[in-house]
């Protein structure tokens, strides 16, 4: 019988066995790097590193993605769960802070397989778009140290038009308070991350207001001591960003600077990001190295 899929909020019914599904993915792992990452939060990243696994492809439709080599083109390699498990060995013998699963969720099963032959003595981290369901989160329960999702738009008009996701903020916003009740304390062994959440947001060009919207949103909704909110400035416009020439452009100081300081007044803790940063060098390569 057909399993078809609803892992990820399109729920596109398709049975990944015999055909790829929204995500661009089938049933077997592909991923594309998997190697010591130090561009992360300070508290994730440390001096060591953290051993971070880039999965391929991706649930959302971000046309200013950085990471579209995996994310849409393709790029990776077929791995086994047991083939990933000793990825995570191999990264947590390289002196990793954590293990850091990028874009893990329409691999789920497959990778608590993995998860479940090497349990690594250091943090799991899931790094996500946001745009997750709550039933599949679940899944990850007990497994996951550390969720580091982005939270992207407040307005579905903007999501619809930059992310192909009408429902963005109705689905991430659910996703955060789940991520937020199974880590609800941040838990620090020196200067890095143990357990709790991060949450990330990218300032988008015209799109200050809408950010303010999410500080708003983010005020009211969760206790400003049991999380980090990781504020980023390091938009760039891609190649796919030319038929929205209002973001087809650089982010301004003052537009990142007013949301700044806007998390300043509302009392956030956690990490601004320097504007240099806003460069494609701080890509990764997706060369299948470690994989």
């Amino acid at each position: 019988m057909a399993e078809i899929c609803t892992l990820c909020p399109r729920q596109c019914g398709v049975d990944r066995a015999s055909r790829r599904g929204y995500c661009g993915e089938g049933t077997e792992i592909r991923a594309a790097r998997a190697a010591l990452h130090f561009w992360e939060e300070p508290c994730i990243s440390g001096t060591e590193g953290s051993g971070t696994v880039f999965f391929t492809g991706c649930t959302l439709g971000c046309v200013f993605c950085q990471n579209r080599g995996i994310s849409k083109e393709g790029v990776g390699k077929t791995i086994s769960p047991t083939r990933l498990a000793e990825i995570f060995r191999e990264l947590e013998s390289q002196g990793a802070n954590n293990l850091n699963l990028v874009t893990p969720t329409h691999f789920t099963p497959q990778i608590l397989q993995a998860l479940a032959l090497a349990r690594p003595k250091i943090p799991v981290v899931m790094n996500t778009g946001g745009y997750e369901r709550v039933e599949t989160l679940r899944l990850w329960e007990n497994r996951v140290d550390i969720y580091l999702p982005d939270l992207k738009y407040f307005d579905p008009d903007l999501s619809a038009r930059y992310s192909a996701a009408k429902d963005y903020f109705a689905v991430a916003s659910a996703a955060i308070l789940e991520m937020h009740r199974q880590q609800p304390h941040l838990v620090w062994n020196g200067n890095l991350l143990k357990k709790g959440l991060i949450i990330r947001h990218l300032v988008l060009p015209g799109c200050r207001k809408d950010s303010l919207r999410l500080l708003d949103f983010l005020d009211h909704a969760l206790p400003k001591d049991s999380f980090l909110l990781s504020l980023m400035s390091q938009y760039t416009p891609t190649p796919a960003c030319a038929p929205f020439p209002e973001i087809d452009r650089r982010l301004t100081t003052y537009e990142y600077q007013t949301v700044a300081d806007r998390a300043a007044e509302l009392g956030f803790r956690g990490f601004l990001q320097d504007r240099r940063s806003a460069r494609e060098e701080y890509t990764p390569p997706f060369d299948l190295s470690g994989i």
